[in-house]
Order: structure tokens, then sequence, then C-alpha cells
């Protein structure tokens, strides 16, 4: 397989030079639009590989593409030097094949990835999964037509919805994160609604071994209504979680939790805005759950001013377990999140915290982005421990008051080289707080990370 990805990348690469129109790779690659090229008769070699007619009824055609991403991370005092004091150094590298092929009202997605983890000491399988179906999907078109869709979309998929902060497709880990699923989705050019029921993959090391996860469920109903007077655009949801054992600093056992939320945003402009809140309530073992979370995110862009900065602030509450050992749980779980939430190595998870996030971003140059971003982390409640972006606990609450995790300084430079290759080079530097020092060793953490990723 890496064979063909390389022969594939570099047929990209070069063809790429001479295109004169080339697509737009979307977040999630089933959505990337070819249809462009249906009417170009001068097609160069990349261009063939991206549109390949299947007759002569333009509906019937066939798309290859994909991606490789190689990252270099070098990290000092793991875990807050509780795992390693020392600095180490690994290598994290993602290959992701698909081929994509439209019949008139019937469309099948295939993909493979291939994520491979060298020298990194006891990789899970998010840093290692050798070669495994990665999506594999049937869709059945009932509507099809420029104002208005409606399809029954039958087998692995990716699903993304939102800011990410509850369903995401994993980006930031090596391997991204699929679900097995039957998802009915309508949409026209002011709302769209989708309806699923999924079992979220449990990815395993090796090779074509990801198989039917059943000890987990994830259903929902996800409605985005665009053009809303004053506030622009809001979502209306609600997710459905069950889990045969879930693990939380004061429960443990099958869990069964729902889901409402709603959120309010504006992504065009100088002004951008994203208001999210929610409310979860059910049981875990004989415990009664009752949890929730608030966010804000406010930017402002500078369009006449010198490398048009960017300045944001960022807050979030988010529930943790108020008293040990009773029969309630406040604890939020953050579902499927965004891997790299707090940075890129995202050392903390979105559950029983106080966040305040200030940030900037400039554009350097057409090419060069440089963003810097500070974070300080509070626990929401001194009852409720630390959890990583999976909800692992990496630290119980029990046993001290402290409530001041620490704050992180990240820089992120990005380079655009085309439309096909970028590079990030992005280093963190956590500060720790009395919390982390007085249940561990509370040593400052540091990480530098370079990642090239090339799309075709």
């Amino acid at each position: 397989m890496n064979t063909l990805l390389q022969l594939l990348l570099l047929l990209g690469f070069i063809s790429a030079t001479n295109a004169q129109q080339n697509p737009v790779f979307q977040k999630l690659r089933y959505d990337d639009d070819v249809t462009y090229l249906k009417t170009d008769s001068a097609k160069n070699a990349y261009q063939r590989i991206k549109y390949i007619p299947l007759g002569k009824n333009s509906s019937y055609f066939a798309s290859i593409g994909g991606e490789a991403r190689w990252q270099y991370t070098y990290t000092v005092n793991d875990k807050w030097g509780d795992e390693s004091d020392e600095g180490d150094g690994y290598l994290l590298s993602r290959y992701l094949l698909h081929a994509d092929i439209h019949l008139g009202a019937f469309r099948t997605f295939f993909e493979l990835q291939s994520s491979l983890a060298n020298s990194k000491i006891d990789p899970s399988p998010v840093d290692e999964n050798q070669l495994d179906i990665h999506q594999a999907f049937l869709d059945i078109d009932f509507i099809d037509n420029k104002n208005e869709q409606f399809t029954l979309r039958l087998g692995r998929q990716e699903m993304m919805y939102g800011s990410q902060r509850l369903v995401a497709v994993r980006e930031g880990p090596n391997s991204r994160l699929a679900f097995d699923a039957i998802k009915l989705f309508y949409k026209n050019k002011n709302w769209q609604t989708d309806a699923f029921f999924t079992h979220p993959i449990a990815n395993k090391t090796g090779t074509f071994n990801d198989q039917f996860n059943e000890n987990a469920k994830f259903w929902g109903n996800y409605t985005v209504i665009h053009k809303v007077p004053f506030i622009e655009n809001i979502d209306l949801y609600y997710l459905g979680l069950w889990k045969s054992r879930a693990v939380f600093d004061d429960a443990t056992g099958e869990e069964t939790r729902h889901s409402f939320g709603t959120r309010i945003w504006k992504t065009k402009g100088n002004w951008k805005y994203d208001f999210e809140s929610l409310y979860q309530f059910g049981k875990i073992n004989e415990k009664t759950i009752s949890a929730w979370t608030i966010s804000s995110f406010a930017c402002y862009t500078f369009e006449n001013i010198k490398f048009s900065p960017e300045i944001g602030l960022k807050t979030e509450i988010i529930s943790g377990d108020k008293n040990a050992d009773d029969n309630h749980l406040q604890t939020f779980n953050p579902l499927y999140p965004r891997g790299a939430y707090f940075g890129l190595v995202a050392l903390i998870g979105p559950s029983n915290l106080i966040d305040i996030h200030p940030s900037v971003s400039f554009n350097l140059t057409e090419k060069f982005t440089l963003g810097i971003d500070y974070d300080i982390f509070w626990r929401q409640n001194t009852s409720d421990g630390l959890y990583a972006p999976n909800m692992q606990l990496l630290y119980s609450g029990k046993g001290t008051r402290e409530r001041y995790i620490g704050s992180q300084l990240i820089s992120n430079l990005d380079y655009d080289m085309n439309d096909f290759l970028s590079f990030t080079l992005e280093t963190g530097w956590f500060n720790a707080g009395s919390f982390l020092k007085e249940v561990g060793r509370g040593k400052d953490y540091f990480y530098g990370a370079l990642t090239a990723q090339f799309k075709f």
C-alpha cells in the first residue's frame, strides 16, 4: 500500500503544478466536489484520476484521492514528569486512500487508513493501526438537485458536527475516527437535519481487525438553520450515548447519557462568534447523571492593519462531580470530541474544567500564518479529577482541594506551500499549577511538533 500511495502522491504533486483549477479539499473528504471537471476536455494526469467518466451519462463517474501526513513530535516531562522527565521524540505517519463512485442516485465511498508510530513507547491504537478499512458506505439519493438533497447513508463513515466539541473525526491524533452507522439527512439552502444511529469504531493495533463494536452505541439528531435574523446561524441537537463500561473519578459501570444542546455561530465577516450550551442526563450504574457545559468564543479581524491580526477570546465552564460517594454524577462527558482539543498534544480533555483562552493570529504573507494562544485551567469542582480528551482519568480529585491546574502557551506557524502541501510548526509549554504539583511531580511540560501534510 505504501508503494501505491507514494506513486499516487508523486503523480498528484507533478501534475498539480500544471492544474489550472484544483479541487477544494474538505474536512470530510467525501464532501469533495469534482463535478466542475465534467466539461473540462483538456485534463492533465492529476485531473484524470479526480474525474473518471463511467459512461456517457455525466452522473456516472469515479474519483480517487487521499492524503499523507507525517508528524514529528519531541516532548519533555511527559504527563508533567510522572511518566518520563527526559526528552522523547517520535514520528507519526498517516496514509489515507479513497475511491468515490457515483452511479446516478447511488454512490459508494471506500477509504483505507494506515497509521504508524515510530519510536513511540507503548503506542495506543489511536497512534498505530497498521491498515484497516476506515470508511465504506453506500448513499441512496431520494432527492438530489442544486437546491435540495435527501439521502440515506449506510455503512462505515466519518461524522463531524458543529464546532467539533462533541462529534469529530479526531483529526489531531494519528488515527481518525469513524462510525458503523445508518444516517438519513436532508438539506436545502437554508437548513439541514441529520438523524443517525451508530456504533463508534474501537481501533485495534493490527491489520483489518477494526471489528463491529458492540460495547458502544451513539445516536441522535443534529439540525442546522442558516440565515436566522440577528444571530445568523443556529444548531439544535440531541445526542444519545450508551457504553457497556465507563470510568469516572466517582463512578464506574454501564452508562446511558442524553445530551440536549444549542449553538449560535457566525463565521463570516470581521466579527465571528460561537456560543454553545448543553445539558446531559441519564444513568451510570445506579447513579443519576446531571451535567452541563457553557462555551463562548468571539474574535475580530482587523483587515486594515498590517498582517490582518485577529484577536479572540474563548471561555468554557464544564461541569465536574460535586460530591464523592453520593448517588449523583455531574461529570460532563464530551462524547467524541476532536482529539487536539487544547493543542496538538492534547494533555487535558473538556471535563470538570474552567478555561480562559485568549488568542491572536497574523497573516504574515499569503502563505504564512502565525497563531499564539494562552490557556488558563482550573477544576470546576474540586471533588472531581482531571481527564484526558478520551475521558481517561489522569488524576483523581479525591484527597486534594487544589483547584488551579496550570497554564499553557502555544504557538503555531503554518505554511501553505500550495493547494496540496502544507507544513505546521507548533510549540507548547504547560506551566504546572498547584493541583498537578500536589497529585504528581508537577513538572512543566514542553513539546515541539513539525507536521507535513499532502492531499490529492
